[in-house]
């Protein structure tokens, strides 16, 4: 339960705290062992080794090789790496497809080849927040590159049909990513059953420490790095490796793995009261996504006729977003949202609450509680 002092915490899909045994793990790395992961010597072939047994276990939570997991500063730089790392490998294909609703992460690099001369197709989704597969369909061609298209929506939790869409890509010779930052930890995220090329991971949406990311590449998988240095991660990511903040990675998902099932179910029920609740008192409240098809800690919902951020800010005892913390801050209504087809007047009542392993019954029905209170003040 939350500290009655603090806030309580439902902004999981902006940042998750450090699981206590990821910061143990971490600790030996940020003293007591401090070599280089690439000298020969003793004090690096330890960094080295626990290097690659982050390796493994990051592999085995998304169902890949070791030597296909690549680390990385965050979730930012490996979709930058992705979409931008497989258009310079392959300057004879000058299409990508994508959609309305992506993280920065992913519509900035995509807006950066389109001013390379690039063309970029942008799927749009329906009124629960799902791509449409037939627009990628449609939109795809001989002269597609790569569809890259996120795993789930950071706002609505959204699921997306990513194997179908891999298959799409296929079928056209194209290669296909997707940003998996806020899948993985919530569900099962397997790159042999979405059949993807290439997924990105963000460390602090996993329990992980910020800063740190890696990017899956299906070996075989043409692609060139964008910075320009020595040869770390096989020469595709040069820079001495953050071994402390790795180790963390990789702990967090071992943990990920072992209680998946156990931890998603628990947070699901907890989501679902929440909702309860607050549909019982206010009049009125949607709910913004799939109803079904959404990652089991997201509950997006529209408070009638108020603005999000006034109840937030009307409600202290809560700390929570309206969207995505990447995105920029504003009054304005989330473009997701408004993308789904929501007016603008209804959209601009959306608030964003995400759960995590530490929230408790109590901490749910107490935000019900003051959310109620805040909307009915307002």
């Amino acid at each position: 339960m939350t500290d009655p002092s603090r806030p309580i915490y439902l902004d999981h899909n902006a940042s998750t705290p450090l699981l206590p045994e990821v910061r143990e793990a971490m600790l030996p790395y940020l003293g007591e062992h401090y070599g280089n992961p690439s000298s020969p010597h003793i004090y690096g072939r330890i960094m080295h080794d626990a290097v690659e047994r982050a390796r493994e276990q990051v592999a085995t939570l998304i169902d890949c090789t070791p030597d296909e997991v690549f680390f990385t500063s965050g979730g930012t730089e490996a979709n930058n790496l992705a979409i931008r790392g497989v258009a310079a490998a392959h300057p004879g294909r000058r299409h990508i497809v994508t959609s309305v609703i992506e993280h920065p992460a992913t519509s900035e690099p995509c807006n950066f080849l389109q001013q390379q001369g690039y063309r970029i197709d942008r799927a749009p989704v329906d009124e629960m927040g799902c791509i449409d597969v037939q627009s990628i369909r449609e939109a795809t061609d001989r002269d597609t590159l790569l569809i890259t298209v996120m795993h789930a929506n950071s706002e609505t939790g959204t699921l997306q049909p990513i194997r179908e869409i891999s298959r799409i890509a296929h079928a056209c010779g194209s290669l296909v990513h997707t940003d998996a930052a806020q899948s993985l930890g919530k569900v099962d995220v397997s790159v042999q059953h979405e059949e993807v090329d290439l997924l990105s991971v963000a460390g602090h949406k996993l329990y992980a420490p910020h800063g740190v990311g890696a990017l899956f590449v299906r070996s075989d998988t043409a692609i060139e790095p964008l910075l320009i240095g020595a040869g770390h991660e096989r020469s595709l990511r040069p820079g001495t490796e953050n071994v402390a903040s790795i180790v963390g990675l990789g702990v967090a998902c071992a943990a990920a793995r072992q209680d998946l099932a156990e931890s998603s179910a628990l947070i699901r029920g907890l989501r679902d009261r929440l909702w309860d609740r607050l549909a019982d008192q206010i009049p009125g409240l949607a709910l913004n996504g799939h109803p079904v098809d959404r990652l089991p800690n997201t509950l997006n919902v529209r408070f009638p006729g108020v603005s999000g951020n006034a109840l937030l800010a009307a409600c202290t005892t809560i700390a929570a977003s309206t969207g995505s913390a990447c995105h920029e801050a504003g009054s304005d209504a989330s473009a997701v949202i408004l993308a789904m087809g929501i007016p603008a007047e209804e959209a601009i009542g959306s608030v964003r609450l995400t759960l995590g392993r530490g929230n408790s019954r109590e901490d749910i029905d107490r935000a019900a509680n003051e959310l109620i209170k805040a909307w009915r003040r307002l």
